[in-house]
């Protein structure tokens, strides 16, 4: 067998182990929702209520340290980082909610971000009410009922950047616009996979509350 074979069938091989696992660590229990309606480059979705646990942290990018800041912060929650030491299960999508404005963070927490700050937000398993949830040990996260609401969604696929999710985002708003529907609040971003996902696995969506 010639060296170029052989390096051909290595890569083909790690392709296929590299997929499998994505496949594997990507299956985790996903945020439940309707599809209401698809229309030309988004979908409207209704979501139920959910709880979430989130944190703020300074920096607008979802492709930085401020992203994967908030990401570990809430991270340590589920992996046992609370008063009962309780592992909780992984969900998807990882949500990121950017804002210009202060955020500030009800208590326990006491924590506030200003100026260019997004807020990490991961799902909580289904099975939990903010009763039965274990209270984090770290002050800066917060456990929030998310109220029903429709969403616009435009997913896509491949690595996060923020020139990928500006341009996304652009995308979804003049489809809205063009069909006369109004926005409420900021564009979200949701992520669906591990960063060790392959790029080709990766589901990724612009969220933004509608009218």
């Amino acid at each position: 067998m010639n060296t170029f074979l052989l390096t051909l069938l290595v890569m083909v091989a790690l392709i296929v182990i590299w997929s499998v696992v994505g496949y594997v660590t990507s299956n985790a229990e996903q945020a439940k929702y309707s599809v209401l309606e698809k229309a030309n480059g988004y979908e409207i979705r209704q979501y139920p209520a959910h709880i979430v646990a989130q944190t703020a942290v300074e920096g607008a990018s979802i492709n930085g340290d401020a992203f994967n800041k908030g990401f570990r912060i809430i991270a340590g929650y589920i992996f046992g980082g609370n008063v009962t030491k309780e592992r909780i299960a992984m969900t998807a999508p990882v949500v990121a909610q950017g804002s210009s404005e202060k955020i500030a963070m009800t208590a326990p927490v006491t924590a506030r971000a200003e100026g260019n700050a997004q807020i990490i937000s991961f799902i909580m398993p289904s099975g939990y009410t903010l009763a039965t949830l274990p209270t984090p040990n770290d002050p800066r996260i917060q456990l929030v009922e998310v109220p029903e609401q429709k969403i616009a969604a435009r997913a896509f696929s491949w690595y996060r950047t923020d020139a990928r999710f500006e341009k996304m985002q652009k995308q979804l708003f003049a489809g809205l616009a063009r069909d006369s529907i109004k926005v409420i609040g900021t564009p979200i971003f949701a992520g669906y996979n591990p960063p060790w996902a392959p790029p080709w696995m990766n589901r990724n969506e612009i969220l933004l509350r509608i009218q």
